[in-house]
């Protein structure tokens, strides 16, 4: 099989850190589009943090958004563009943190528009700072020392957290350590984007991504990390799913 780049992507090279995984979810998600031959159909709603490179490399409609507020500005597009493929492709910072009032808004809502969740467990566009996902004991230039619950809390789980609601229709995470995992988290992104073409309803794929500029750690060491600590902790699977049945 030859590899080719999908048609969604602008022919650019990737400003990502080496190793950093933003590449890879960026490459699944533009592969999805294609074969889905939604190009001209879909919006990428883009908010704040390193998910906005992506204004670089998507060949498409892009909707830039406020720090957080992409579900917000999704939920308004894809209501008056009832027919376009719309999603948001979000960190963990933006996400879980400023914007955790819009996410759970909108799938409390049961939008109908796909949220893709990349958790790196830092802020890795701002300096490394904690996030709302920064692991207990994990330091960053916010916790030099690790993160300690007595001060900071525990870190979000937000597919457990989002599955708690009636309306979404499916919530799943996924590993991008593995070529198992990128497969899994490939036809996740496929059945997010068909259930919200078929018109039901919400959904959110979390990618359990790394950062090896603000982990300190080179790429490889970031995918053992994540093998010892993130993946026990933020466990991969499907949380919700209201049409189990479609493939």
């Amino acid at each position: 099989m030859e590899y080719k780049r999908p048609s969604s992507l602008k022919p650019t090279p990737s400003g990502f850190c080496p190793g950093c995984m933003h590449s890879l979810a960026t490459k699944l998600i533009a592969d999805v589009i294609e074969e889905l031959g939604q190009q001209e159909n879909c919006v990428h709603v883009a908010p704040v943090g390193c998910a906005t490179l992506n204004l670089a490399y998507w060949k498409g409609d892009i909707i830039g958004a406020a720090h957080g507020r992409a579900p917000a500005v999704a939920t308004g597009f894809k209501r008056t563009n009832p027919d376009r493929l719309v999603f948001a492709y979000q960190g963990d910072g933006d996400c879980a943190a400023i914007g955790l009032a819009e996410i759970m808004g909108a799938a409390n809502r049961g939008e109908n528009f796909t949220v893709i969740f990349f958790n790196n467990q830092t802020y890795g566009m701002t300096g490394g700072q904690m996030a709302p996902t920064t692991l207990i004991g994990q330091k960053t230039t916010t916790t030099r020392y690790g993160r300690d619950p007595l001060t900071t809390g525990y870190p979000l789980k937000m597919c457990e957290l989002l599955a708690t609601l009636e309306a979404p229709a499916f919530i799943s995470r996924y590993a991008l350590n593995t070529p198992k995992g990128c497969m899994e988290a490939r036809k996740a992104i496929k059945k997010g984007f068909t259930l919200q073409m078929e018109n039901k309803g919400f959904s959110f794929i979390e990618l359990l991504g790394n950062c090896p500029t603000n982990w300190g750690l080179t790429p490889l060491q970031t995918m053992e990390y994540m093998d010892t600590n993130t993946i026990p902790y933020f466990v991969p699977g499907v949380y919700k799913d209201k049409y189990a049945e479609v493939k």
